[in-house]
């Protein structure tokens, strides 16, 4: 199995889903619990949500394999997205319930979290770096959404219920500030039909927006972590629910756009 799919558009964005697989080699699903293997962490229907990229001519990029094989959202040296918090691995070893991934004494050694690192992990890293430099080649500029959900509870990272968009550059560093007032409009418009957001809140994006987000250079890298709430059910089976993603699919498409039109002007000023 290819480790991901890539679709090429003319348009400067690139629009990446490191975690919409759910693939586990079997070598590896021989050592894992149950509740490893249901891989619930996730970012479930995403490239189904975002199915109005195809008529954007943007690129995108989205992961086959699971989040448990190798985080691709992870620094390769495994170091804590989050200072002081609690963070999942490199190749993560509980589920965000705490649960464990591997049967006792099957976890991956260091030397195996080096393979995975280097077979799985390296070559979607390998391609968003190529597509972002090709991009800022044509055009002079390039963008980067990094397109993500989770339960909208989660103990074990934040307390309550959270907001349904979650925008994050970073605090800042990895796009134009100007950049993400925009797309904080886009989400205050999203309120008045009963969207809450929140801009560098608890997600402020991960390895691949922190990584790759240069606004010095014109890279501009942006997170939106999305509430399972707003498109899914959020217990077992995780089944889509086409009713609920009718209505935040068009704010999906607007942040996507605005953030096009903003480039547009950019390029043009």
């Amino acid at each position: 199995m290819d480790l991901f799919d890539f679709s090429s558009g003319s348009l400067p964005l690139l629009v990446s889903m490191p975690h919409s697989g759910t693939h586990i080699p079997a070598e590896m699903a021989a050592r894992m619990t149950e509740a490893g293997l249901a891989v619930p962490d996730t970012d479930w229907h995403i490239p189904r949500l975002y199915d109005f990229l195809g008529d954007l001519d943007v690129s995108v990029i989205r992961a086959s394999h699971s989040r448990y094989v190798a985080d691709l959202n992870r620094a390769p040296d495994g170091a804590a997205l989050y200072a002081g918090a609690d963070n999942t691995e490199l190749c993560p070893t509980t589920t965000f319930d705490r649960r464990p991934i591997y049967r006792e004494g099957e976890a991956p050694t260091e030397a195996e979290i080096a393979e995975r690192q280097a077979f799985y992990w390296q070559p979607y890293h390998d391609r968003v770096a190529d597509e972002l430099a090709a991009m800022k080649s044509k055009h002079g500029i390039a963008l980067l959404w990094d397109a993500h959900s989770i339960c909208s509870h989660v103990p074990r990272f934040f307390e309550g219920r959270l907001p349904d968009l979650n925008l994050g550059t970073a605090d800042g560093a990895s796009a134009a500030g100007d950049l993400l007032d925009i797309l904080r409009a886009v989400a205050r418009e999203a309120e008045a039909v009963g969207y809450s957001h929140a801009a560098n809140g608890r997600f402020k994006g991960g390895y691949i927006t922190r990584h790759y987000g240069k606004p010095d250079a014109g890279i501009h890298a942006v997170q939106l972590e999305l509430s399972w709430a707003t498109y899914m059910d959020e217990a077992p089976p995780f089944d889509f629910r086409e009713d609920l993603a009718a209505g935040v699919r068009p704010v999906l498409a607007g942040l996507v756009q605005t953030m096009l039109a903003w480039a547009e002007m950019e390029v043009d000023a």
